[in-house]
């Protein structure tokens, strides 16, 4: 176990992901598959036809086995699927087409191979749906806040990433402000760690994602990178998503297109701080990245 993990204060480096156990005494990395037409990185590559019919929409679930082929190959331990772009003014979709989009490719990825399935959805219907079709984890940008998010992920014994965000996606990046940003973004994501344990969802079940880009601008998020060791205070696993965002690109000054390798920088100093999941587009790279980390960290 590195030595950032035994600083955290996670007792057992585990998270339950319904019949899986995610073993997280070393980070893990996990695969990005947008199933949506206007993702900020990756919109479309995988077929819009989920919306168009079937005929094209079985295009789009054989494009998408291939991805999440390649992504466990290259060492990814989850997979997140996403049928809704939470990209900064991205316009938002109804519960039935996120249906139609992710469910019958959790469906197809859990039949065909041996890796947890994460959905990135905030809808309670969505949710249900998930779980029924062999999803370990659900990965909300809104924290379980839409009405009955809580309860549908309790009925389950799915896994939860909760993430902090300010405002909504069309919205949150208006000139955001914070007061005491760690405070108010550790408080928020404590206050609802209570309200998942009342319940009935317990600890083990949880992790925290900070939300790089929700509702950030560039020094908040460079600060919430910097200070991720903060977020270890609450004793639970944290999620990083840093992959391909605008904080890289301002840095850089490229386009989405050219940011690997910033990513990376991003990807290991996020392990280096503390965090036990990095999720990704560009899986063997990171895994690559984040061996060459563990090889200096497990040194005595």
């Amino acid at each position: 176990m590195s030595s950032q993990h035994l600083a955290s204060g996670c007792l057992a480096p585990t998270l339950q992901c319904g019949a899986r156990v995610l073993d997280l005494s070393s980070p893990r990395v996990m695969g990005i598959l947008n199933v949506t037409p206007d993702s900020f990185s990756d919109g479309g590559a995988l077929g819009t036809g989920a919306d168009a019919g079937s005929a094209g929409f079985f295009v789009s679930v054989d494009k998408a086995l291939r991805r999440t082929e390649r992504m466990v190959e290259d060492g990814a331990a989850i997979i997140d699927v996403g049928g809704e772009s939470t990209r900064p003014g991205a316009a938002g979709v109804t519960g039935q087409q996120e249906l139609d989009r992710v469910i019958p490719v959790i469906e197809a990825i859990t039949q065909r191979f041996d890796v947890i399935v994460s959905v990135d959805t905030s809808a309670p219907l969505v949710i249900r749906e998930a779980a029924l079709a062999g999803a370990g984890l659900i990965n909300d940008i809104r924290a379980l806040r839409r009405d009955g998010a809580i309860d549908a992920v309790a009925a389950t014994s799915m896994g939860l990433c909760l993430m902090h965000m300010k405002g909504e996606p069309g919205t949150m990046q208006q000139a955001p402000v914070y007061d005491d940003l760690l405070a108010e973004v550790l408080g928020f994501l404590q206050q609802r760690v209570s309200d998942c344990e009342r319940a009935g969802i317990a600890r083990g079940r949880i992790c925290l994602d900070p939300g790089f880009g929700f509702g950030k601008t560039l020094a908040h998020n460079y600060r919430l990178l910097r200070e991720l060791p903060t977020l270890l205070a609450a004793g639970l696993p944290v999620l990083a998503g840093i992959s391909r965002k605008s904080m890289i690109g301002a840095v850089v000054e490229r386009e989405v297109d050219g940011r690997l390798p910033g990513s990376l920088a991003a990807a290991v100093l996020a392990a280096e701080h503390g965090a036990s999941i990095i999720r990704v587009h560009d899986v063997a790279e990171t895994v690559d990245a984040l061996k060459v980390l563990q090889a200096m960290q497990s040194l005595p």
